[in-house]
């Protein structure tokens, strides 16, 4: 019974020994240095793996363990970290949990309204917050965009930037991305479509964004919408009229809302809202600017994240039989 207690002994100590190893036995990084970028919300399991496919460990399961057993698994901190020259698995954990980045990060989400992004960019701890105070119109003017609203100008995307940078600096950023995305969208536009500037086609982007929830309807819910303004007809699209209503919204519309009458309720006006109703992405930009051929002038939403789409008021009417009536009995 002594012997075998003291082969057990003497097991669990070589286990422990070469669990140590692994944990600080200096590893090779990739030549010329590696980089590894958390994007928000990814998991150590996620990370160790991508660490364990580029090469830069060994062990990925070994990373997860020390991470669980040390309570690390959940206070990885996003951004954008370099190693260089040998590390072991415990550096690469002990940098990634104290967060110290070379650089930060913060995603902005497609469909975002500007509120939405200035709360994400004011809660971030890597950025020198100086517009935190400022009005919407201060923060514009010191952007150089006095008298322009701020809605739809920034574009969603995930920015990389220094710790202790200023959060003016990634609104600029923000807002000459979007310029470029914009322009390139305008010069690959389609001809004689229903825009006169490009601001009207960034209005046109952000509806499209708030109304679709599938990728492939996109083209399709912007050829609806540039119809209905050629025809003139009103573009009736909810998520103008949410966004008109502000904080009165809870979740529901109700049929007062439809016919409440604000300058984003395309139900009651014609024409394009007055300013964008949220942050288009890319996808969005080039919707609005490349629609597809169709005489559609009606969608219905299917149940599933895709749409019905109708040229007539009466097969728009049976789709809506078919998908939403039906749902209801």
């Amino acid at each position: 019974m002594k012997k075998l207690f003291s082969t057990l002994l003497l097991v669990l100590i070589c286990a422990l020994a070469w669990l140590g190893w692994l944990a600080w036995a200096p590893l090779a990084m990739p030549e010329g240095g590696y980089k590894l970028l958390v994007g928000p919300n990814r998991t150590l399991a996620q990370i160790a793996r991508t660490l364990e496919d580029d090469g830069a460990i060994r062990n990925r399961q070994m990373l997860v363990a020390l991470a669980r057993l040390s309570g690390a698994d959940r206070k990885v901190k996003a951004g954008l970290y370099r190693f260089e020259g040998r590390q072991s698995l415990s550096d690469v954990l002990a940098r990634l949990v104290q967060g110290h980045p070379d650089e930060a990060s913060l995603t902005a989400i497609e469909g975002w309204t500007f509120r939405q992004l200035r709360q994400a960019i004011d809660r971030n701890p890597d950025l020198e917050h100086k517009t935190r105070d400022m009005s919407e119109d201060a923060l514009m003017a010191e952007l150089g965009l006095t008298g322009v609203k701020p809605e739809g100008m920034f574009f969603p995307s995930t920015y990389l930037f220094s710790p202790g940078s200023s959060d003016i600096d990634l609104y600029r950023q923000a807002l000459a991305t979007m310029q470029q995305q914009l322009d390139a969208a305008w010069a690959a536009r389609k001809p004689d479509l229903p825009y006169q500037t490009p601001y009207e086609m960034l209005i046109m982007a952000s509806l499209i964004e708030k109304e679709t929830g599938h990728e492939s309807d996109r083209s399709m819910v912007a050829s609806v919408f540039v119809n209905r303004l050629r025809q003139g007809m009103r573009l009736q699209t909810d998520p103008s009229v949410i966004y008109g209503m502000g904080s009165r919204y809870q979740g529901n519309i109700a049929k007062a809302d439809l016919r409440r009458d604000t300058p984003y309720n395309t139900y009651t006006r014609a024409g394009l809202t007055p300013t964008p109703i949220s942050l288009p992405g890319k996808a969005a930009l080039y919707a609005a600017a490349q629609p597809a051929d169709s005489n559609a002038l009606y969608f219905v939403a299917r149940g599933d994240g895709s749409s019905e789409f109708s040229a007539t008021l009466d097969q728009h009417n049976q789709a809506v039989r078919k998908y939403i009536l039906k749902k209801g009995q």
